[in-house]
């Protein structure tokens, strides 16, 4: 087994060789043309790294991204993803674990200075549409032998945002790819002429999933959008490339609709769906899209350990304000003691870990992946509920889950509460620490341009959520930010929020 080789699979087949495999500002790259590119990348590094060797990749969304990532799988070198935002800090932390014997940079990157000098002596090579830079050779015409792996042999490292703290490395196997490509085609089947754009980097596994790995296996396009996503950048290249799928996270799906009219200033007719991940996407938010964009939009749950594990699609019934069924991996709520709970009985998200899609560990960590991997499950840390039906109820980070006056709040609830007034880009509650009560209800909004003038004062937005929220779940304080801090993946910072309105408000 080689998980390049079950990516390029398709790809081979003499029939399709004209088939674009992707879609870029430039123009269609065929399928025959990507073969040959991972082939000349293949044989320029068959003599630089041998089986187990780590990579460390420093690139943006680029074909040749995805060609060079394949050539070191092919030959068993493990490539090592991180998000080329990641600073010299971080940067030191992930060369520590990774150990590489070789940096692969984008053309862009060459003069990078958060990767001078990093680990002396190991070798950097940028990485072109041609090949590596500086090569005589002429490019290939077809691969060397594939490197023979087993299934639980390392494939690829992707490292997290370090949200939590810092980055960890995902180390994923050559089987990852046979299980969510399969469990991915089952929750959204590919249509002929199918176009699939992510908007994240490809350092992330959500879009390297969707954007390059599941579109050559299952024989679909990818879509490439070379630059950071923005909403007009987003529109344009559905535009340009006439993209039918469309996967990006919940904040970028707010950004787009706080723009009033911007549906009409593009052609969009080739939308058939839209797929949201990222953190929960609320019922207020789907509804106007769908209104507005007149193509759904599907909600699932990913993890980097793994990828897509829950989600509605095309062939499932909607529940409101659930983020669907499971796909492959078995899902279950639990308690402390990791027992299974009932039906719509909240507890701890778990899954089993006998999925094949799951990864191995994490890097140099073996006390974080026994505590995750463990009685047989993934654990996660996030709380939830599953139905008499099986549909799966996200409550929220159980970090992010706090009581005020003895209640627990769950953020989520009063932030869909919010954003289903339509007068809001964005909400995001956390809490304020109270002697008397133990927490404050705290939360902080971006209005639309368009929103009702003073909505944002405490007593208007209370009155206004009259009915759609109990009274106890009220906001103690609300504060109008421009925009919620992100993280390098587009999630809300929700400890960065309180903080930084904590402080203005101190300072005031």
């Amino acid at each position: 087994m080689n998980l390049a080789d079950i990516a390029l699979r398709l790809g081979r087949d003499p029939t399709r060789a004209d088939h674009p495999a992707f879609h870029t500002a430039d123009g269609a790259v065929s399928n025959a043309e990507f073969q040959k590119l991972v082939a000349t990348f293949a044989v320029s590094l068959a003599t630089r790294v041998k089986p187990g060797d780590r990579v460390v990749f420093r690139m943006t969304n680029t074909v040749e991204f995805a060609a060079a990532f394949l050539a070191c799988i092919w030959l068993g070198a493990i490539p090592v993803l991180q998000n080329s935002q990641l600073g010299r800090s971080e940067l030191e932390h992930v060369v520590r674990l990774s150990d590489p014997v070789l940096f692969l940079l984008a053309e862009h990157m060459r003069d990078d200075p958060a990767t001078e000098g990093l680990k002396p002596g190991t070798g950097r090579l940028i990485v072109t549409r041609e090949g590596l830079a500086g090569e005589t050779a002429a490019s290939a015409t077809s691969l060397p032998a594939a490197f023979d792996a087993g299934r639980d042999t390392p494939a690829f490292i992707v490292f997290t945002s370090g949200t939590t703290g810092k980055p960890k490395g995902v180390v994923h196997a050559h089987r990852w790819l046979e299980a969510l490509g399969d469990s991915n085609r089952a929750r959204v089947p590919a249509q002929p002429g199918d176009v699939i754009l992510a908007t994240g980097e490809w350092s992330f596994i959500s879009a390297l999933g969707h954007n390059v790995m599941f579109p050559l296996r299952n024989g679909t396009t990818g879509s490439v959008m070379e630059d950071r996503a923005s909403p007009e950048r987003i529109l344009q290249t559905i535009e340009r490339d006439r993209v039918t799928l469309l996967h990006s996270v919940a904040t970028l799906y707010r950004r787009i609709l706080g723009t009033p009219g911007i549906e009409h200033r593009y052609d969009l007719t080739s939308l058939r769906g839209a797929n949201s991940t990222g953190e929960p996407l609320e019922d207020a938010v789907r509804k106007e899209w769908q209104a507005r964009f007149g193509c759904p939009i599907w909600e699932h749950y990913g993890i980097s350990e793994a990828q897509m594990v829950i989600g509605d699609g095309p062939n499932i019934a909607k529940k409101e304000g659930s983020t669907g069924k499971t796909w492959g991996a078995r899902a279950l709520v639990v308690d402390e003691q990791l027992a299974p709970l009932a039906a719509n009985e909240p507890g701890t998200l778990a899954f089993g870990a006998d999925y094949p899609g799951f990864f191995l560990g994490y890097l140099g960590d073996d006390r974080q992946t026994k505590a995750t991997l463990r009685g047989g499950l993934f654990v996660t840390s996030d709380l939830a509920r599953i139905d008499g039906d099986g549909y799966v109820f996200i409550m929220g980070r159980a970090d992010d889950c706090f009581k005020s006056k003895g209640v627990l709040i769950a953020p989520r609830e009063l932030e869909e509460a919010i954003l289903s007034l339509g007068q809001f880009e964005e909400a995001c509650v956390f809490p304020i620490p109270d002697r008397e009560i133990g927490h404050k209800i705290g939360v902080a909004v971006v209005p639309r341009p368009t929103a009702q003038q003073g909505l944002a004062d405490k007593l208007a937005l209370s009155n206004a959520l009259m009915g759609r929220i109990a009274p106890f779940k009220m906001p103690h304080q609300v504060f109008v930010l421009d925009r919620l801090p992100k993280n390098a993946n587009g999630k809300t910072q929700r400890s960065e929020v309180a903080r930084v309105t904590l402080q203005s408000a101190s300072a005031s």
